[in-house]
């Protein structure tokens, strides 16, 4: 287990995690001093063969007194994704194996919860059978914003074809917008720009709250840069203008943040800092 938030348990399920791309390219108005600057912050992130950020591919399970909850499902196998070659066709039993390790089988999931449809938060959405994409957890409803489901069917790409589209078609889906609410303990607050629907998840249980970033940050560097536009931001101002949002959300309210894309421990806490914010690992609290 990852953390407890009041009753809700955390679990993390690893999918990948290896170097990425070069922050120059990721980051691309931070500056040509990117890569000293993430090092700076966030020790051992940048990798020393290639120079490319270290990011894991994760989502999470929570497992709450009343459902079990998937918050993004990776890239999966068997994909399409001629993009990123370590992403592209892959058979790999990592994200599985972290499922069962938290005690669950796919058929225990009980939602299935996308903060936003970009490759490496669906993959696991579906799985191939006999040829066919299939919902990888036959009993779960799968939770979709609205907003980036309706840009991705205009594209009709691989990624909708292959990991949206079959839940949707298997009456699985449903489609939602954020502030939406699951159960007693979960809520989707609104951080558009990375994509025009791109929902953050709050936890709460009792007096005690956390936040799921989704991809409102990729790296703890940007709370201390979280003007940083990311290359792949839709909207990249609207992305800052999120980013703030969450940070100053996370530090006022003290809760846990749960960075999506951050090396263990994953979970840590903001502090306002000047005219931006500090990132504070949950092991140095």
């Amino acid at each position: 287990m990852l953390c407890k938030i009041g009753e809700v348990e955390v679990w993390r399920l690893l999918d990948l995690h290896g170097p990425f791309m070069a922050p120059e390219a990721l980051f691309p108005t931070a500056g040509s001093d990117v890569a000293e600057v993430v090092e700076r912050h966030v020790p051992g992130s940048v990798c020393k063969a290639t120079g490319c950020l270290i990011i894991p591919i994760q989502g999470f399970v929570l497992i709450t007194p009343t459902h079990r909850i998937l918050i993004d499902s990776c890239v999966g196998n068997d994909k399409t994704v001629p993009a990123f070659p370590s992403w592209h066709k892959r058979s790999d039993g990592r994200f599985l194996a972290s499922l069962h390790a938290a005690g669950l089988t796919v058929d225990d999931i009980d939602y299935v919860l996308c903060t936003h449809l970009h490759t490496d938060h669906v993959g696991w959405n579906t799985r191939l059978e006999d040829g066919r994409w299939v919902p990888t957890f036959p009993n779960a409803r799968y939770l979709i914003p609205a907003a980036d489901e309706a840009f991705q069917k205009d594209r009709m790409s691989d990624l909708y074809t292959e990991s949206v589209l079959p839940v949707i078609a298997a009456g699985q889906a449903e489609m939602v917008q954020a502030g939406h609410r699951l159960g007693d303990h979960v809520t989707l607050v609104p951080t558009p720009g990375h994509t025009p629907g791109h929902v953050s998840v709050q936890i709460q249980s009792g007096s005690r709250k956390a936040i799921i970033t989704g991809d409102a940050l990729h790296s703890a560097t940007q709370c201390w840069h979280p003007e940083w536009h990311f290359k792949f931001d839709a909207d990249a101002e609207r992305a800052v203008e999120s980013r703030r949002f969450l940070l100053e959300t996370a530090s006022e309210a003290e809760c846990l943040v749960l960075g999506s894309h951050f090396s263990l421990p994953s979970v840590g806490r903001v502090f306002a800092e000047k005219d931006a914010f500090r990132w504070t690992d949950l092991s140095e609290l």
